[in-house]
């Protein structure tokens, strides 16, 4: 799964479309572990090069690092618009 879409101008969605890009979020999270638990067997099976996993490596931090910094814009907004913090599960 690609990156999804991101407007960092939060202001224009409502309250449901803010709680909607928090499920594509979660969806994505979900997918960037999946992906990095399937690159780790990949290199433990000696299917990759150390070279190929550390490039697919460093592209994943920085997928997660941004999926972490989008929950973070997304939980705030909700927690301005609703009043109350949410009870996440983790990402």
């Amino acid at each position: 799964m690609l990156m999804p879409l991101w407007c960092e101008d939060l202001a224009a969605f409502s309250l449901d479309e803010v709680f909607q890009r928090l499920v594509e979020n979660r969806v994505w999270s979900k997918e960037l572990r999946r992906k990095n638990n399937s690159l780790v067997n990949s290199r433990l099976a000696n299917e990759i090069t150390q070279a190929d996993y550390l490039a697919e490596r460093k592209i994943g931090h920085a997928d997660a690092a941004e999926c972490r910094r989008r929950a973070t814009v997304l939980d705030a907004q909700i927690i301005l618009r609703a009043g109350r913090p949410l009870i996440s599960a983790p990402l």
